[in-house]
C-alpha cells in the first residue's frame, strides 16, 4: 500500500508542469500607450525581433519624456524593465555600455571620477556636466544664431526708430518754432522731445511684453502637442524683459535727443515758414 502511494505520488510529479511564476512588470512611454492604445494592467509581449518568442509582462506604470532638447526629435519609444528580464531578452549577456554614479558633492565628484578612471584600462568617467556640453554642442550653435538674430533685430529697430523720431519730430516744426519765439530755451525742447520719446517708447516695451508673452504661450503650446513633450520652446523671462524694456528706453531717448537736436539748431523763422533762409554775405573789398 505505501508502495502504490509512492508510485502514485512519483507519477504525478512527472507529469504535472512546474508551477509558474507570474508575468513580471514594465514601464513604458506614455506615447507608446497613447499610439498603441495600451492600459495600465494590461499583457504585452515583449521580443527581441518583431514577431519572435518574447516574455509575456504586465504595464504597471507610464513614463513621460522630460523636458530634455536632446530628446525632442527622438521619435522611438522607451520601455523600462527589470535588468535580469531586458538582460535575457536581447542577449547581451553580462555587460553594460554605460551607468551613472550619484554623488554628494562637487569634490566627490572628481574623486570619483578619478577612482573609476585608474580603476582598469577601458572605463571613462565624466562629470554629467561635460556630458551635457558634449550632448548640447547643436543647440549651442542655434543658441549663437539665434543672438546674432536678436543683435541684427535690435541694429534694425534702432535704425527704424530713428527715422520715426525724426519724421515725428520734423511733423512738429511749427510747434518747436513757437516755443522758440516765446522764449523757452533750445535744452527745454530738447528735454521735454526726450520725456515724450521715453514715454512712446515705454508703452511700446509694455506692449512688446505682451506680445512675446502671447506668442510663447501660442509656440509652447503648438510644439509640446508636436512633439509630446514638456520642453518648453519659449520663454519670457525677467532678464529679457529687462533687457527688452532698458534697450527699448535707450533707444527711445537716443533717437529723441538726435531728432530734437536737429530741430533746435534750426533758426525760429527757418522752422516756422519751412523756408530756408539766406544769410547775407559781408564782402570786403581790399583797400587800394
Amino acid at each position: 500500500m505505501v508502495a502504490a502511494l509512492l508510485a502514485v505520488a512519483f507519477l504525478q510529479s512527472i507529469d504535472s508542469t512546474p508551477p509558474r511564476s507570474s508575468p513580471r512588470s514594465v514601464a513604458i512611454d506614455e506615447r507608446l500607450a497613447q499610439d498603441a492604445g495600451i492600459r495600465l494592467g494590461d499583457r504585452i509581449v515583449l521580443s527581441s525581433t518583431p514577431g519572435g518568442i518574447g516574455d509575456t509582462v504586465i504595464v504597471s506604470a507610464l513614463t513621460r519624456r522630460r523636458a530634455d532638447p536632446s530628446e525632442v526629435a527622438r521619435g522611438d519609444y522607451r520601455v523600462r524593465a527589470h535588468l535580469d528580464e531586458l538582460q535575457s531578452l536581447i542577449g547581451y549577456g553580462d555587460r553594460v555600455d554605460r551607468f551613472a554614479v550619484a554623488t554628494h558633492d562637487s569634490s566627490s565628484t572628481s574623486s570619483a571620477i578619478g577612482a573609476i578612471n585608474a580603476a582598469a584600462f577601458g572605463f571613462q568617467a565624466y562629470s554629467s556636466r561635460e556630458i551635457a556640453v558634449e550632448t548640447s554642442r547643436t543647440f549651442l550653435v542655434v543658441s549663437r544664431f539665434h543672438r546674432a538674430i536678436g543683435v541684427i533685430t535690435i541694429v534694425a529697430s534702432a535704425i527704424f526708430l530713428l527715422c520715426i523720431m525724426l519724421l515725428k519730430v520734423d511733423e512738429r516744426r511749427r510747434d518747436v518754432a513757437a516755443l522758440r519765439l516765446m522764449g523757452i530755451s533750445a535744452p527745454s525742447i530738447v528735454r521735454a522731445v526726450m520725456v515724450e520719446a521715453a514715454l512712446v517708447a515705454g508703452v511700446g516695451s509694455v506692449a512688446g511684453v505682451g506680445i512675446g508673452w502671447v506668442a510663447s504661450v501660442i509656440i509652447n503650446w503648438h510644439y509640446r502637442g508636436v512633439y509630446r513633450t514638456p520642453l518648453a520652446f519659449a520663454i519670457v523671462t525677467p532678464g529679457i524683459v529687462v533687457l527688452a524694456v532698458a534697450l527699448s528706453l535707450t533707444l527711445g531717448l537716443v533717437a529723441g535727443f538726435v531728432a530734437a537736436q536737429r530741430l533746435v539748431r534750426m533758426p525760429a523763422l527757418e522752422l516756422l515758414t519751412g523756408r530756408h533762409e539766406r544769410r547775407p554775405r559781408a564782402v570786403v573789398a581790399p583797400q587800394g
